[in-house]
Order: C-alpha cells, then sequence, then structure tokens
C-alpha cells in the first residue's frame, strides 16, 4: 500500500485520467472529491462489498428459463 500525505486542496493522480483531491478536513473525516472518466465505476467500499456478495448470490441462485418467467407474470 502506497501511504501518502496531502493537504487542503491538494490532490494525488492516478494514470493519467484520475484525480484525488482532499476537499475538506474535519476532525477525524476527510472528504475526497474524486474526478474521473464517466465510465468509471467509483464506489465506498462497503457498497462495492454488498454489489459483489448479491452478484456472487445471484450466481449460485437456480436459473430459470424466460419462458418460465414470462408464464408467473402472466398467471400472476
Amino acid at each position: 500500500m502506497l501511504v501518502l500525505t496531502r493537504k487542503l486542496g491538494e490532490s494525488i493522480a492516478i494514470d493519467d485520467h484520475i484525480k484525488v483531491v482532499v476537499v475538506q478536513i474535519k476532525g477525524k473525516q476527510v472528504r475526497l472529491g474524486i474526478q474521473a472518466p464517466k465510465e468509471t465505476k467509483i464506489h465506498r467500499e462497503e457498497v462495492y462489498s454488498a454489489i459483489k456478495e448479491q452478484n456472487q448470490q445471484a450466481a449460485l441462485s437456480p436459473h430459470v428459463s424466460v419462458v418460465e418467467v414470462s408464464k408467473a407474470l402472466k398467471s400472476g
């Protein structure tokens, strides 16, 4: 892990397309601004972990055919 020290208003560059800026420091909290291309997915770690877990659960669930879903929707 690379550990950097930055002051308010300072930034770090990741590759050529991502910039992380220290926007605010308030007590023990630091607000970061992230400039990145729109196609770059950015999540807080706990959100990313939840998405990853849901995707794994969906991959393990029994597969239902489109025909079965269609029948279930028509009968319900």
